[in-house]
C-alpha cells in the first residue's frame, strides 16, 4: 500500500478510530493486523519473510536472556544473522554476485554458469531486516531487554507507518513505546497532520514531477547531452530527497499520530558545511546504525590512522551495497567513503578549519558539499556504469534533445518554483526558527497553512501512485 494512494487516505482513518475506541491492552492486535494488512497490499505471500525472521529472532533473544555468559550467547546470535542476512542476500544480492562472478571467470575464459533466480525483490526487506537484526545484537551485547510478548515484538518488526523504508527504529526508543498506554492527544494529533501534509508536499508536487523529466534523460542518455543532463542531475537531487524525506514526514507524522514517537531521518542535508555533516543530516537512521553496528565493531577512530581510514571506507562502501545490487551503488559509496577519508587528512593536516564561520566562507562550503554530493547522485541514479560516462561527459558537450521534456512547459517552471519554494522554507527553517514560531502562531495562521497546502497538492500534484523510490532498497 502506497502513502500517496486513496486506499491509504481510507485505511489510516480507520485504523486511528478504531485504535482510539478500543482498549489499550489491545491496540498492538489491531496494529499488528494492520501493519500485515498494510504489508500484504503489495505482494502477501511475502508476509511469510517478515513471520520467518520475527520468529527467528524472538526465539534466538530468548535463548540468549537465559544464558548469562556472553559465549554461550555467540550461536543464537549467528542463527540471527545467518539467517536475516541469508534471506536479504538471496532474495536482493544472488543475481547480482552470480553475474558479476561469472563475468569475471569469463576474463580469465573460464565459462560457468551460475543459476538465476527471477524473484520480485521484497519490499523494504533491507529495512525491517536491519531493524530486527539490531534488536538481536543489543540483546546480545546487553543493551536492551528482550521483549517477552511475542505479538509486541512481532509490532516492532512490522510497524506499518515505517515498515517499508524506514527510520529504522531501534527496539530500546520503539519497543517501550508500544507497551504504554497511550491517551489521545490533540497536540500529537495536529502535528501528526502538519508532518504528513508536508511530506505529502515533497512527494506528490516536487518528487513526483521532477521523477518525468529525471527517466527520461537517465533512462535515453545516448539521446540527451548538455543542458538536459545538467538539469536532470540537479532535479534528481531534489527528487531523491523530497522523496525519500517526504516518505519519513508521512511515516513519522502518521506513528505521532498514533501517540508513537519515531526517530528524525533527515535535518535539511543540502544545508551541511561539509560531507560528514551531511551524514548528520542525510538518512540518520542507517547512518547512526552502520556507525553503531559496522563502525565502531571494525574499530572506529579508536585505532591506528591507517585502520581507522579503513573503517570509514569499508563502511560507506557497504552502505552503498545496502542500497543496491549493483554497482553504481557500490561505487556511490565508495565515492562518500573516499570524500569522507579525504576531509578527514585535510582536518589532520589543518588545511581545513571547521571552526571558521564567515558567512562567506559558509556559503562556499555549502555550494562545494552540494556539488560533490550531486556528482555521486550522478552514480545513484545511473541504470548502469555505462551511462554514468554519457551522463557526465555529456554535460559539458552542446546541448542535444529538447529542454523542455514535459507534456507541458508550465511543468518545468513550475518544477523551478517549487524547488525555489522549498529551498526558501528549509533556509527559514535552518536560521530563522520557523518551526519554533510556526508552532506558537495562532489558530488561524495554522488553519490557513493547512488549507494552502492541501489546495497545493490538490492542484499541483501528481496522482499516479508514483512508487518512492526508497521501495527498491
Amino acid at each position: 500500500m502506497l502513502f500517496n494512494s486513496l486506499q491509504f487516505l481510507l485505511f489510516l482513518p480507520a485504523v486511528l478510530f478504531l485504535y482510539y475506541i478500543i482498549k489499550p491492552k489491545h491496540r498492538w492486535i489491531l496494529l499488528l493486523i494492520a501493519s500485515y494488512y498494510f504489508y500484504m497490499c503489495w505482494r502477501p505471500e511475502y508476509i511469510i519473510l517478515i513471520i520467518i525472521s520475527t520468529i527467528i529472532d524472538y526465539f534466538a533473544a530468548r535463548r540468549m536472556e537465559q544464558l548469562p555468559d556472553i559465549n554461550r550467547r555467540k550461536k543464537y546470535l549467528y542463527l540471527s544473522l545467518v539467517s536475516n542476512l541469508g534471506i536479504l542476500f538471496f532474495f536482493k544480492y544472488f543475481n547480482f554476485f552470480s553475474e558479476s562472478t561469472t563475468a569475471l571467470f569469463q576474463q580469465f575464459n573460464i565459462f560457468v554458469n551460475f543459476p538465476a533466480f527471477n524473484y520480485l525483490l521484497p519490499v523494504g526487506i533491507s529495512f525491517y531486516t536491519f531493524q530486527t537484526l539490531s534488536y538481536t545484537i543489543d540483546v546480545y551485547k546487553g543493551d536492551t531487554k528482550v521483549e517477552r510478548h511475542f505479538g509486541r515484538f512481532a509490532l516492532y518488526v512490522s510497524f506499518f507507518p515505517q515498515l517499508v523504508a524506514g527510520p529504522i527504529e531501534r527496539s530500546y526508543h520503539l519497543l517501550p513505546q508500544l507497551r504504554k498506554h497511550i491517551h489521545f492527544n490533540y497536540e500529537w494529533m495536529k502535528a501528526g497532520v502538519f508532518l504528513m501534509l508536508w511530506g505529502f508536499l515533497k512527494k506528490v508536487v516536487i518528487a513526483d514531477r521532477l521523477a518525468a523529466y529525471v527517466n527520461e534523460v537517465y533512462n535515453n542518455v545516448d539521446s540527451y547531452s548538455g543542458i538536459p543532463n545538467i538539469l536532470a542531475t540537479y532535479f534528481f537531487a531534489f527528487q531523491i530527497y523530497c522523496d525519500f524525506s517526504g516518505y519519513s514526514d508521512i511515516a513519522i507524522g502518521c506513528a505521532l499520530m498514533l501517540g508513537i514517537q519515531l526517530m528524525k531521518n533527515f535535518e535539511r542535508p543540502y544545508f551541511a558545511l561539509n560531507i560528514q555533516e551531511f551524514w548528520k543530516r542525510w538518512h540518520i537512521s542507517l547512518s547512526t546504525w552502520f556507525k553503531d553496528y559496522v563502525y565502531i565493531p571494525l574499530g572506529g577512530n579508536r585505532v591506528v590512522k591507517w585502520r581507522w581510514y579503513y573503517n570509514l571506507f569499508i563502511t560507506f562502501l557497504v552502505s552503498g551495497l545496502w542500497h543496491g545490487a549493483n554497482w553504481t551503488f557500490v561505487i556511490w559509496g565508495a565515492l562518500h567513503g573516499l570524500y569522507i577519508l579525504f576531509y578527514n587528512m585535510m582536518k589532520e593536516e589543518k588545511i581545513l578549519d571547521p571552526r571558521k564561520k564567515g558567512r562567506a566562507r559558509q556559503m562556499l562550503n555549502r555550494f562545494f558539499t552540494f556539488h560533490i554530493a550531486l556528482l555521486a547522485w550522478v552514480f545513484f541514479r545511473a541504470n548502469h556504469l555505462g551511462d554514468v560516462d554519457n551522463m557526465i561527459i555529456g554535460m559539458f558537450q552542446p546541448t542535444v534533445g529538447s529542454i523542455n521534456l514535459f507534456t507541458f512547459k508550465i511543468d518545468l517552471y513550475l518544477s523551478i518554483l517549487f524547488i525555489g519554494l522549498l529551498v526558501m522554507i528549509e533556509w527559514l527553517i535552518e536560521h530563522k526558527n520557523l518551526l519554533q514560531k510556526f508552532e506558537h502562531s495562532g489558530r488561524w495562521m495554522k488553519w490557513l497553512a493547512l488549507i494552502v497546502g492541501i489546495t497545493i497538492i490538490l492542484l499541483f500534484g501528481v496522482f499516479e501512485e508514483v512508487d518512492f523510490l526508497y521501495f527498491q532498497f
